[in-house]
């Protein structure tokens, strides 16, 4: 029985879904199966207990095999430390959004900055994402404009990716390219 050949990723794949959509278990798989040293750029800080056990059991289901980078603020310098010879799985945009905008810094230069370090990343990169928009209109104007931001990074996002993806219940959606 011979090995499955390695799945190819463009430079950039966007994983989008609801929480607990599977999105991250799906974008996981992508990488995986790319068969390349896995680099993994966390963006949730753990603030309580839950979100430590939401980590920790992240962390168990990816098992040994992959290099974690801690990054809730600064992706452009994470990235660059990825090597061409791996993967990266950047999850997620959407904690990484609200990191900065409760920051308060520029989000329209943040962006720009990100999609730049994407664009050079010498690496695959996977990004997994909150789609929001489906929701009810927020009740405060924070929430109001965290919602559009992240409608903005996530149309921005999709634009330079070469594979989008919607995952739904487990299932996943190609809506740009294909999938390997």
């Amino acid at each position: 029985m011979t090995a499955s050949p390695a799945a190819v990723l463009p430079p950039l794949s966007l994983v989008l879904g609801g929480a607990r959509s599977g999105k991250s278990r799906l974008a996981e798989g992508l990488v995986t199966a790319s068969r390349r040293p896995r680099l993994y750029i966390a963006t949730a800080e753990a603030w309580d207990d839950e979100m430590r056990a939401r980590i920790g059991q992240h962390r168990t289901d990816r098992g040994p095999d992959w290099q974690t980078i801690e990054a809730p603020h600064d992706l452009p310098a994470a990235l660059a430390m990825a090597g061409a010879d791996s993967v990266v799985l950047l999850d997620c945009a959407t904690l990484w959004l609200t990191n900065r905008l409760l920051a308060e810094a520029d989000l329209a230069a943040e962006t720009t900055a990100l999609l730049a370090a994407l664009a050079a990343c010498p690496a695959p990169v996977v990004v997994v994402s909150n789609e929001l928009g489906w929701s009810i209109v927020p009740e405060n104007a924070l929430a109001r404009r965290f919602r559009d931001a992240q409608g903005r990074l996530n149309q921005q996002l999709a634009g330079q990716a070469g594979l989008v993806v919607a995952v739904i219940a487990g299932l996943p959606l190609v809506l740009k390219g294909q999938m390997p």
